[in-house]
């Protein structure tokens, strides 16, 4: 017997471990309290010359513009050092063991 998925039933509201941990060394590299908002989303892009998946970490401090971060890997496999680079780096950041496959920045 196959067992019943109700697509309705609500979400479990917990955050993946690698979320939590991209958001605590967030924390770690600028010094920041909990009072800033940090998003950890895995983005999936189906688009020509767009990477098939990557990490985007949104930053926000009131009454400040909302910085985006995106590492171009899934967020399974982001490491402390991608996150520190990216900090480091305006836009986007590919880390360095990636072969690049497209033309934009």
């Amino acid at each position: 017997m196959i067992p019943f998925f109700n697509p309705l039933a609500p979400r479990s509201r917990t955050v993946p471990p690698s979320s939590s941990r991209i958001k605590d060394w967030v924390r770690a590299h600028i010094g920041w309290s909990e009072d800033v908002t940090i998003s950890v989303n895995e983005i999936i892009c189906r688009d020509q010359g767009c990477p098939d998946v990557e990490t985007v970490i949104g930053i926000m401090v009131a009454n400040m513009p909302t910085r985006s971060i995106r590492i171009l890997r899934p967020i399974e496999n982001v490491r402390e050092t991608d996150v520190a680079h990216a900090l480091e780096m305006p836009g986007h950041y590919r880390p360095v063991d990636e072969k690049r496959t497209d033309r934009r920045g």
